[in-house]
C-alpha cells in the first residue's frame, strides 16, 4: 500500500494543532462577526476568573460583584464587569483580559489605606482623601500610621509620602495637629514638627539630616521644619 495515501498520525495530530492556533489567533484578531461565532463556541466558556493586584480587597468580593453566568464566554463585553468591579469603593482601576481558551484576569489597583484614624468604632483605616475604607483591621495586617483625627490635609500628605517615599512612610507612627495648625509627625523615636502645609518633599529633607548625623555618630531627638529652607536638630 502507497505510504503517501495515509500519512503519519503524529503529523495528524501537528496539523490540528496547527489549525486550533490558526483558529484562534483568527478570533483574536478577526472582526465582530467572527468574534461572535466563538462567544457561542463551549471551548471559549469562562470557566475560572483569577485576581490580581488585590492586596487588602478578598478576592470572592470581585467575583461575586462580576456575575459571571455560567453560561458566559470569555469573548463576552467586559465592559459590564469592569463597570461592576469599578462600583466597589476600594478600587481605583480595573481591567480585565482573557487567558485562552476560558479564563477572564481581573487586574485591580486598589485605592491603598495610608492610616488608621480613631472612631466611635476603634481606629478604621482611610485613604489619602478623607474616606473611610471597608476594611476590617482585625481580618488583615495593616501597619500604618494613626492619624489623631480625620484631618483632610494630614492624611492626604501620608498619601503623597506612600507614593514618593514610601520607605520613609514605613517609618512613620502618628501624625498629630498641634495647637496652632502645625505638625507632629513621629518617624520612628524620632518627632518631626512642620508647617501646617507640610509636604512629603519637605517631609523628606530629614533624610539627608539623619545620614549626616549618623556619620558623625549623633542621633536627634527632633526635626525641626517649620523654617523655610532649614532643618533645625535638637540633639540629646
Amino acid at each position: 500500500m502507497d505510504d503517501t495515501a495515509h500519512p503519519p498520525s503524529k503529523f495528524r495530530v501537528y496539523a490540528r494543532r496547527a489549525l486550533l492556533v490558526a483558529g484562534v489567533l483568527a478570533v483574536v484578531v478577526s472582526p465582530f462577526a467572527v468574534r461572535e461565532v466563538a462567544r457561542r463556541m463551549a471551548f471559549f466558556r469562562a470557566r475560572k476568573v483569577e485576581i490580581e493586584g488585590a492586596r487588602y480587597i478578598a478576592p470572592d468580593q470581585i467575583v461575586s460583584r462580576m456575575k459571571v453566568d455560567t453560561a458566559a464566554s470569555i469573548w463576552d463585553d467586559a465592559d459590564r464587569w469592569e463597570r461592576r468591579i469599578a462600583e466597589h469603593p476600594q478600587v481605583r482601576r480595573v481591567r480585565i483580559t482573557r487567558r485562552l481558551p476560558g479564563t477572564l484576569v481581573v487586574h485591580i489597583t486598589e485605592v491603598p489605606p495610608v492610616a488608621l484614624v480613631p472612631t466611635g468604632a476603634g481606629l478604621a483605616p482611610y485613604d489619602a482623601a478623607g474616606r473611610p475604607l471597608p476594611i476590617d483591621p482585625t481580618m488583615v495586617d495593616l501597619d500604618l500610621p494613626v492619624v489623631s483625627a480625620r484631618d483632610v490635609a494630614a492624611l492626604r500628605l501620608l498619601g503623597d509620602v506612600q507614593q514618593e517615599t514610601p520607605q520613609l512612610f514605613a517609618r512613620i507612627n502618628d501624625v498629630r495637629r498641634l495647637a496652632h495648625g502645625e505638625l507632629s509627625v513621629q518617624v520612628d523615636s524620632l518627632n518631626v514638627l512642620g508647617a501646617r502645609d507640610l509636604t512629603a518633599a519637605r517631609l523628606s529633607d530629614i533624610l539627608p539630616v539623619e545620614r549626616d548625623l549618623m556619620r558623625r555618630g549623633r542621633r536627634a531627638v527632633e526635626l525641626d521644619l517649620r523654617y523655610r529652607d532649614q532643618v533645625i536638630a535638637r540633639l540629646p
